[in-house]
């Protein structure tokens, strides 16, 4: 699938891993590449691209609500309190994925980001939003980076800060499903928050 926007059952056309599955339909149209803001949700998205890792995005979105369950909400303040009990509750929670070190990495940002002021998470991520005039809206799948240099940098300053679980194509794919990039395709009905 490296070809342009192809068209869904409604005629409009989309990216073509948004018609892969019913569920990244959705995702595609509702969320994907728009601007999220506010330190708990990018939480929840900078989490959920950390278990991510080595799996596909539908493994992740059709736990997205046991995920939200298992960490009240990615709410961080409640998931810094989470003890020992709450982590051996998460790995036997059949909802999520129980890897271990996702979940410790989950629970220690928790405690990390608990510490921040209200707001710096958000000032961090949005700090590395590269000029939307600065690069073209990609015509094909194969126009879309894996890493770019301002995921990398994103990606080094939040381990400098402590944050755990966070390398380039982790924090490039959290850039682009909260909207610091658009990655639609340029003839995707997608693009530009349309």
């Amino acid at each position: 699938m490296t070809g342009g926007a192809i068209p869904g059952p409604d005629g409009l056309p989309r990216c073509p891993w948004g018609l892969s599955a019913e569920d990244y339909t959705a995702y595609h149209d509702e969320e994907w590449g728009r601007p999220v803001h506010g330190d708990d949700a990018l939480f929840e998205r900078l989490c959920l691209e950390a278990f991510q890792s080595g799996l596909s995005w539908i493994t992740i979105l059709r736990r997205r609500e046991g995920f939200r369950r298992a960490f009240s909400g990615f709410g961080i303040a409640s998931v810094a309190a989470f003890g020992d009990a709450d982590r051996e509750r998460l790995l036997a929670d059949e909802g999520i994925i129980r890897n271990r070190a996702k979940i410790d990495a989950t629970l220690a940002n928790a405690k990390l980001l608990a510490d921040w002021a209200p707001g710096d998470l958000d000032a961090l991520i949005w700090s590395y939003a590269p000029d939307p005039e600065t690069r073209p809206a990609p015509r094909t799948l194969a126009d879309v980076p894996a890493v770019t240099d301002e995921s990398t940098a994103l990606s080094k300053a939040l381990k400098k800060k402590g944050v755990r679980f966070v390398g380039p194509t982790t924090a490039y794919a959290l850039m682009q499903a909260c909207g610091l990039v658009d990655d639609h395709l340029a003839d995707c009905a997608s693009r530009g928050g349309r």
